[in-house]
């Protein structure tokens, strides 16, 4: 089964059955020992792209918003053995969407959308015909989505679980906003636990 164990703010690290890590916008938080098979950065801004912080297996695949966007077009990548790496749109007045990205990562043949710093984008709306198994959302209010827009993109999107992140900036968390959060087939992870997808 796979697992979603939650660094705090926007960082975060999957695994599959299989054992293969995936960690996404490395920044704060522990857990970073476990070797990465593939890390994802949305980003460059510093709390999101700190990749020297994460044990990395020979052959690690970094993917960023660089690869991600090459050619000026969002890009696919297969990792093999069933897990796969999709860019998907991610802007707002302090992301640029040429130089920002979110991801869907497949495994397990579940589908899990990382969707970086990003406010609503036009790209959300055919999400939903992907039938997505979780997603992730920034709700800090001041850099991207407050929690009255993400509940609108998280009913947008119709992911099967909605999953709070990046809640306050300069902390790894913010219970009692994620409470707040009236979205749809919620579900709150604090920094430091690990649940099964």
């Amino acid at each position: 089964m796979a697992k979603l164990y939650y660094q705090g703010h926007g960082s975060y690290r999957l695994t599959a059955s299989d054992g293969r890590v995936v960690y996404v916008d490395p920044y704060v938080g522990d857990g970073y020992d476990v070797p990465a098979d593939a890390v994802l950065v949305t980003h460059d801004h510093y709390d999101h792209n700190q990749v020297s912080r994460v044990a990395q297996k020979p052959g690690c695949r970094v993917i960023t918003h660089v690869e991600a966007l090459a050619d000026g077009k969002h890009n696919a990548f297969d990792l093999g053995g069933g897990l796969a790496v999709e860019a998907v749109e991610a802007k707002n007045l302090n992301h640029d969407p040429k130089e920002c990205v979110g991801y869907i990562v497949t495994m397990d043949n579940l589908k899990i959308y990382c969707s970086g710093d990003t406010s609503k984008t036009e790209q959300m709306g055919t999400l939903a015909a992907r039938e997505l198994d979780y997603a992730l959302y920034p709700l800090d209010g001041v850099y991207n989505m407050d929690l009255k827009e993400g509940a609108e993109c998280a009913e947008l999107v119709g992911a099967k679980r909605n999953i709070p992140i990046h809640l306050k900036p300069g902390a790894l968390f913010d219970r009692e906003k994620a409470d707040r959060w009236d979205a749809p087939n919620k579900l709150i992870v604090e920094p430091g636990e690990e649940i099964d997808l």
